[in-house]
């Protein structure tokens, strides 16, 4: 199993949020809580289904990610996007993705 990290949109605003070691809700994937056995990867599917139930966050996802050099990087091209940002001008204070960070 490689190493996955859960994922989702906040329902208040649509922005993408990892869930972090404290339980929260971050914006930032450099601060997810990795999962690196089934364990863990059954315990963030538990955590994401609650917080889907409590109107917290939509679009729940465990989502797979490769730590490079201590940096958390998405396997998945859609995962870079929503880590990064959207891929163009989106909202003020969200500034569009570097191309550098989602090339694949």
């Amino acid at each position: 199993m490689g190493d996955k990290v859960l994922t989702a949109n906040r329902l208040t605003d649509g922005i993408a949020v990892w869930l972090d070691a404290n339980g929260k809700w971050s914006t930032s994937l450099q601060e997810a809580l990795v999962a690196r056995h089934a364990e863990a990867e059954a315990a963030l599917e538990a955590i994401g289904k609650k917080s889907y139930a409590d109107n917290e966050v939509v679009d729940v996802a465990v989502v797979d990610v490769q730590e490079t050099n201590g940096i958390l990087w998405p396997l998945r091209l859609r995962e870079r996007i929503r880590a990064q940002g959207p891929t163009m001008e989106y909202a003020p204070g969200y500034a569009p993705a570097d191309p550098e960070f989602i090339a694949v």
